[in-house]
């Protein structure tokens, strides 16, 4: 596949994944107590993969291999993209995936210390990334408008904005929150009770299980970085 037709394939993949979100997106806001049984199969879409893809070749952790040493460029020059997404999808639908470990990094953190960063192979990132455009439509329904953080065309800025705004307008005092070491010490079973609630696609809850295994470190603060 030349880079026209990628990108026209990108293109018609684009708007196949935003027409099913649109849809995850108002059955999820429509009935709050509703469980989504059969997504696995979407996860595995040709279409949610290659724009999967394009969200973790366009990431600025693509040049940042995992423990296999493969970076997107590299899978670009060698096999190519349709092949390499040809061989996930089917080992995602005959469940012979598995995530890897995670490789560990230390990065600064800005009180001087380092923290533990894991950084998954590049697989392993679009299969997460796909995950994450099927589950993302049906949890942002049951987001608060006040929340702000890790979510879709929401950032930092727009929280301070917010804040400033009540500021101005009678409210006195802002209280920040900070959980210690929150990747290594959220509990798995509790996080996991919480998807249950939404998703009953055991599939899909295995695959969200596998990857909380893969990214968990065996020191504080090991955080596994998604695509």
């Amino acid at each position: 596949m030349n880079t026209g037709e990628l990108e026209w394939a990108l293109m018609k993949a684009e708007r196949r994944v935003l027409e099913i979100q649109t849809k995850l997106h108002r059955w999820a806001a429509d009935d709050s107590h509703r469980r989504f049984d059969d997504l696995f199969n979407l996860v595995a879409d040709p279409a949610f993969l290659l724009v999967a893809w394009d969200r973790v070749r366009g990431n600025k952790g693509a040049r940042t291999a995992g423990v296999d040493g493969k970076t997107a460029r590299s899978i670009e020059a060698g096999q190519g993209v349709e092949a390499f997404l040809d061989k996930l999808r089917t080992q995602v639908r005959d469940r012979s995936f598995h995530p890897v470990p995670v490789r560990e990094r230390m990065i600064p953190k800005a009180n001087g210390k380092l923290r533990r960063l894991g950084i998954p192979t590049v697989a392993d990132r679009v299969v997460q990334a796909s995950l994450k455009l099927v589950l993302e439509p049906v949890f942002e329904a049951d987001f608060l408008p006040c929340s702000y953080g890790f979510r879709p065309n929401r950032r930092a800025h727009d929280a301070i904005a917010e804040t400033r705004y009540l500021a101005s307008h009678g409210y006195e005092w802002v209280v920040e929150g900070d959980i210690a070491a929150c990747f290594d010490e959220i509990s798995h079973p509790a996080l996991m009770e919480r998807v249950r609630n939404r998703i009953g696609d055991k599939r899909v809850l295995s695959l969200v299980k596998a990857f909380l295994k893969s990214g968990r470190g065996s020191a504080q603060e090991t955080a596994p970085r998604i695509a």
